[in-house]
């Protein structure tokens, strides 16, 4: 048995919770390992091949305001680029890229190999080791020590994972890829954590040539510069001309739900192989038969899975069906009679962490030197993992200088909604974002995200310099012109124009205006200026009052609460608001008021014995 090196923070875990909690831990200066059970499979996008969606592009642009990968990997492998909910206002506009797979995963694996302090070794983590009251390091499968200050888990579906298709079941963390039985074993056996179970699904992908292309409705990339990251490209991704690759439609029918009827028994989730929680916002195709009986018909989107390949990813129809029953499903859908299946679906049951063992901080309760990011928390999608990953990676790194973790707040971020509802929350099914959870959804916007969160990042080490000042540069200008408005406002009734403008259709400042009165001209800085200018003013009114009540927010949230607060001095407090508080041990005011089963009334005993004490 050797020693593998000691280092500040050990990720444990490749894929998109791991990529970013690994280069947010080397970019503030931590000496940094990601242990992964295959360095081919880095960034994997083993379900969907695309970033972003409603509230998720949010996420991906708030990592890459925070100095992240994600969006700026995702602008190197799009394919296909639009801004979703255009039909709503600009607080819910959510931007989304189909990309090819391959590319982004060979692209993300590029970023982590070329940073600076960060090492990267092919492994299984197997066991902990163990010191007084803290982790000291872990084992991989050849016995080797490495020591590290901080651990990240972020393994996704892979604990004690098992694939299913149809009544036949796989172990396996995903199709191709082994399970990790070691790791969950360790969690509850060295560690006392308790787990639960969870499952998520994937459909079949299809090759190209055996459609019938003329018989779908053809879904075309918007036209634009559509792209996810703020800065511009440096020389390891030069900016270039997106590749624009249609997706196309096609919808279910009568045939298609009568199979799944007709075959229901042999549906794991229906026989009751499944023991794991399914996510009820991407239900299987299954379910949306059986339980929503009166939708005749259902939409199912082909997505090319990139560039240089001719498969096609069926988003719309995952299902845990054996095989048999699958092709019949795609062979009954227009366009897809002759469809060759390249890849089966199926369901994969999965491990993970209940979330009330962990802090906002990702931090868990039990061990203050062990953070958990993505899948382990209870979340889906790439989106949230890379969120979630980030701030693991940066809390680990400074917990392993010795400074204190922090918390993103969630009037500032949608990944602080999400790591709130986490902490906060009883998740009993795989989480996952909306713009519906962010109660500030008008400030915290997708088009805003760098000037939330790009200062912040910059003061916590996050944030390079060059992209600091290239944010500075903007946020001038952009300063500048706000006040040109002002002065502006003199000229009552030009400003009223404007105003009206505005307030008809977010965005439209008149071209004369822009120019003469603001100096703005048509490159892409101005063109953002006036989309702010535009989306300020058509929400003036209602961002006034959720910027009070976020104030008033913030007072709460400064309230701390101490983590080994006794709840049992307080006279008055409910039981069901003793038993809630004891177990998730919030760390101020506002988040205690976020638990369900504590009332105002219960969050008024706690402040008045905290201020007398």
């Amino acid at each position: 048995m050797g020693t593998h090196g000691h280092y500040d923070v050990v990720v444990v875990g490749g894929g998109h919770a791991g990529c970013e909690a690994a280069h947010a831990a080397a970019r503030l200066g931590a000496r940094t390992l990601l242990l992964t059970m295959n360095m081919d499979h880095i960034a994997q996008m083993s379900c969907n091949p695309a970033v972003g969606g409603i509230a998720k592009g949010q996420v991906t642009r708030e990592i890459d305001a925070l100095g992240g990968l994600q969006g700026k990997v995702a602008d190197a492998g799009a394919i296909q680029f639009r801004m979703l909910n255009r039909k709503k206002g600009p607080a819910v506009w959510s931007p989304r890229a189909q990309c090819d797979k391959l590319c982004y995963q060979r692209a993300m694996k590029r970023e982590l190999e070329i940073c600076p302090g960060l090492d990267i070794m092919q492994g299984e983590m197997t066991s902990f080791i163990l010191g007084k009251n803290r982790i000291t390091g872990l084992k991989n499968q050849f016995d080797e020590r490495i020591l590290c200050r901080a651990i990240v888990l972020c393994p996704g579906t892979f604990m004690a994972g098992k694939l299913h298709y149809g009544l036949a079941n796989f172990a396996g963390g995903r199709a191709g890829d082994s399970a990790s039985d070691l790791l969950p074993a360790a969690l509850k056996e060295q560690l006392g954590l308790s787990l639960g179970r969870l499952k998520t699904g994937t459909p079949p992908r299809i090759l190209a040539k055996t459609i019938d292309f003329g018989g779908l409705d053809r879904q075309e990339s918007e036209e634009g510069e559509g792209l996810f990251s703020f800065f511009g490209h440096d020389n390891v991704y030069p900016k270039a001309a997106r590749k624009d690759m249609p997706c196309y439609t096609t919808r279910s029918n009568a045939e298609t739900a009568e199979i799944i009827r007709r075959n229901i028994s042999k549906s794991p989730l229906y026989s009751g192989k499944i023991k794991g929680t399914g996510t009820r916002y991407c239900p299987s195709f299954e379910d949306k038969v059986m339980k929503f009986p009166h939708h005749g018909t259902h939409n199912i989107f082909l997505e090319p899975e990139g560039e240089f390949t001719e498969e096609y990813y069926l988003n719309g129809i995952s299902t845990s069906f054996p095989v048999e029953n699958q092709i019949e499903m795609v062979h009954s859908l227009p366009g897809l009679e002759k469809a060759v299946i390249s890849r089966f679906a199926y369901a994969i049951e999965y491990d993970f962490v209940l979330p009330e063992q962990t802090r906002r901080s990702l931090q868990t309760k039990r061990w203050e030197n062990l953070f958990l990011a993505g899948q382990i928390n209870g979340t889906s999608g790439y989106e949230e993992a890379g969120g979630q990953g980030l701030v693991a990676g940066m809390n680990a790194a400074k917990f392993a200088k010795g400074l204190d973790p922090v918390e993103l707040p969630r009037d500032a971020s949608y990944i602080g909604v999400m790591i709130d509802d986490l902490a906060t929350k009883d998740i009993v099914e795989p989480y996952r974002l909306f713009t519906s959870r962010a109660e500030y959804r008008l400030s915290i916007r997708q088009d805003n995200a760098d000037l939330r969160l790009c200062r912040f990042a910059f003061e916590n080490g996050l944030l390079p310099s060059a992209k600091f000042a290239e944010f500075e540069k903007y946020e001038r200008k952009l300063n500048e012109t706000f006040a040109k408005l002002a002065e502006n406002a003199r000229d009552g009734r030009r400003r009223r124009e404007v105003i009206l403008g505005c307030r008809g259709e977010a965005g439209r400042i008149p071209k004369d205006f822009a120019r003469e009165e603001l100096g703005l001209g048509d490159d892409p800085s101005s063109r953002r200026i006036l989309e702010q200018i535009a989306v300020n003013i058509h929400y003036e009114g209602y961002i006034r009052i959720e910027r009070r009540e976020v104030e008033r927010i913030k007072r709460h949230e400064q309230t701390k609460i101490p983590r080994d607060f006794d709840y049992s001095m307080i006279k008055g407090l409910g039981n069901e608001a003793r038993g809630k508080l004891e177990k998730i041990r919030p760390t101020t005011i506002a988040q205690a008021a976020r638990i369900d089963g504590v009332s105002q009334s219960d969050i008024a005993l706690i402040h008045i014995f905290l201020r007398k004490h």
